[in-house]
């Protein structure tokens, strides 16, 4: 872990980009740095985005993962993609019959949903984050079945409040 990424830096964004969701209004550098903090000690990797200095109040928070989340899975964008083209898998054959859970049991034994956030802090004192997340093959039980390769495997739309419950868990802030 670079010493470096986890100073703390003092520069907030001047405004909300596109594509990320207020978690906090009225917060603070403090609730910033908690939060850089708690994922430093947690284990998590932090990375500037591209084009920031040290100084600017953005951190990719990268590292967490989540064991036995195929309920979370999205089965309507998983069947619109298989409706352009379709390869062979048990799990997917199912789901095209009306079955999704098979899916998720494939995606329980053998995946992780994994958990990238990016979180900013802005002049307007906005805490502000964009999600980032991923179905991967689990690094310790890799699934006796994969899944094939291209297949948009993405976890269903959460609500700022779960957001920020993961959050809270990924920066070690939350049990």
């Amino acid at each position: 872990m670079d010493t470096a990424l986890s100073a703390r830096p003092s520069q907030p964004l001047s405004g909300r980009p596109a594509g990320y969701l207020q978690l906090e209004s009225y917060s603070s550098l403090k609730q910033f740095w908690s939060f850089l903090g708690g994922a430093s000690a947690a284990g998590r990797r932090l990375s500037l985005m591209r084009g920031d200095s040290l100084g600017t109040c953005r951190r990719r928070i990268a590292g967490y993962r989540i064991p036995n989340a195929g309920g979370l899975i999205d089965a309507g964008r998983v069947l619109a993609a298989l409706e352009d083209g379709l390869t062979p898998h048990p799990a997917l054959l199912a789901l095209m019959a009306d079955d999704p859970g098979v899916l998720r049991q494939t995606l329980n034994e053998g995946y992780d949903l994994c958990l990238d956030f990016v979180l900013a802090f802005t002049t307007g004192r906005d805490l502000i984050v964009r999600p980032e997340l991923k179905y991967r093959v689990s690094e310790f039980v890799p699934p006796a079945s994969p899944l094939p390769e291209g297949l948009p495997l993405t976890p269903r739309r959460f609500a700022r409040d779960e957001l920020r419950v993961l959050l809270d868990r990924a920066c070690g802030l939350a049990l």
